[in-house]
């Protein structure tokens, strides 16, 4: 057993629930958080303690520390949201949010807690495919790379005592994909060379390998759950 609290952001959705599964499953005792009461029936679930809070504010982040209770083994950033459109017609304000949402208020909770960190805690910031550069999605784009270069220097800074990797993931079968028009899905499923959309457990199975001891050698680094499709044309 892991033992230690496991936190993981964005946990109300198909993803952040299934890497909740995997990290309680590996014996962490979870905080599942989120903007979405929704949150509470799937922490109820999972037999885990759930928060509702708004990451963006100073107040939703004392929120967690307060929940969090003692030292932090676990911290998966996997709150984000999307705002999609052309890079020339993206207004401001849909580049803003992004941001803040996907990229500054992972930044601020990441830095809170690292007074209540113990020694070989783990750090996973969900960055995504995307990262690499997606058309129509240059806010989301820039927040997912920037959490890619935000933990590869905190990992330099925190060796040895914190790991910190990402995750990026490509696409995943959650109710935000099935949302999209088929015609469109189906084309981008044929781009990725496992020839299928990945699964929240495919994804949820690489958090809770980086957040286990066997991967106590592996930080600053970016892990593509992606079925291959980073290096597909």
């Amino acid at each position: 057993m892991a033992g230690g609290t496991a936190i993981v952001t964005g946990a109300a959705g198909g993803l952040g629930g299934a890497i909740g599964e995997r990290l309680a499953a590996a014996g962490h005792e979870l905080l599942l958080v989120d903007l979405d009461q929704a949150v509470e029936t799937v922490a109820a679930a999972a037999g885990a303690r759930s928060l509702v809070a708004d990451l963006t504010k100073a107040e939703g982040v004392e929120a967690v520390l307060a929940s969090a209770g003692g030292d932090v083994a676990v911290l998966v950033n996997n709150a984000g949201i999307t705002r999609d459109a052309r890079a020339t017609k993206m207004e401001e304000a849909a580049f803003a949010a992004v941001i803040e949402i996907n990229l500054v208020a992972a930044m601020r909770l990441t830095l809170a807690l690292e007074p209540r960190y113990r020694d070989g805690a783990a750090v996973i910031n969900m960055s995504s495919r995307a990262s690499l550069g997606n058309f129509g999605q240059a806010n989301y784009s820039a927040s997912k790379s920037g959490l890619v270069g935000f933990g590869r220097a905190l990992a330099q800074r925190w060796a040895p005592r914190v790991r910190v990797n990402a995750l990026a993931p490509s696409l995943v079968d959650t109710p935000m994909t099935q949302a999209m028009p088929p015609e469109v899905l189906e084309k981008m499923v044929a781009r990725i060379p496992a020839g299928r959309i990945g699964s929240p457990d495919d994804v949820a199975g690489t958090v809770a390998f980086l957040a286990s001891p066997e991967a106590a050698y592996i930080t600053g680094q970016v892990v593509f759950a992606c079925g291959g499709r980073s290096v597909a044309p």
